[in-house]
């Protein structure tokens, strides 16, 4: 499963039907937030696994409690949510209220839920990348090169795809802000995070400049 499959296919609309249900918001707002907020904690995950120690803790982490199950079992999503917010305040740490401040702007989602739901998608995406892990059998020192991987491959998906219901989506929840360079709101957003990870340049477009202030900042 690629990302972009993760962020088209079923488990995306299974968890948006259980947020809507629960937070009274539309099912392409969540669609939307989990499109965004993906690559960012890829990649914020990417970064800190250049550290030994952060890596081996991410690398027991996954082994431990995402092994990918959850992608093909959403109804884990809700119970999960609590553990959803811890792990994003490991990865955001004293960045997390900016973060979320700055995706409740940019999708429309309340701030007072921005969080929660948040918390709800985290072990989805850390399923994911722990079934990428133990498909491709990396240990802790391979993570780096495994995240980078992931985002660089949907970038490139991204691009080959001008026209999909996943852009669609985004455009029309992130309106106007994205970045008018490719058309493409997806391959706008990983371009972002792929480019704000390594530097300070920032992106033009509303989201993509965020993102990339965000990544940036760290």
């Amino acid at each position: 499963m690629s990302l972009i499959d993760l962020l088209t296919g079923n488990t995306s609309n299974q968890v948006a039907e259980q947020a809507e249900n629960k937070f009274g918001i539309s099912r392409n707002q969540v669609i939307a937030l989990l499109a965004v907020a993906t690559p960012l904690i890829i990649s914020y995950l990417r970064n800190k696994s250049q550290d030994a120690k952060e890596a081996e803790a991410l690398n027991n982490a996954l082994d431990k409690d995402h092994n990918g199950s959850i992608l093909d079992d959403a109804s884990q999503v809700e119970a999960r949510q609590a553990e959803g917010g811890s792990i994003l305040n490991h990865i955001f740490g004293g960045q997390k209220g900016n973060v979320e401040n700055q995706l409740s702007q940019n999708t429309g989602i309340s701030i007072d839920k921005i969080g929660p739901i948040l918390a709800m998608l985290a072990p989805v995406i850390m399923g994911y990348i722990g079934q990428q892990k133990q498909q491709n059998n990396v240990g802790a020192g391979g993570l780096g090169d495994l995240l980078g991987g992931i985002l660089g491959n949907a970038s490139n998906q991204a691009q080959a795809q001008q026209s999909s219901p996943l852009n669609d989506i985004l455009g029309s929840v992130l309106g106007g802000g994205q970045s008018q360079s490719s058309g493409n709101p997806l391959n706008d957003i990983l371009g972002s995070v792929l480019g704000g990870g390594n530097n300070n340049q920032q992106q033009q477009g509303g989201l993509g400049s965020i993102l990339g202030n965000i990544l940036g900042g760290k």
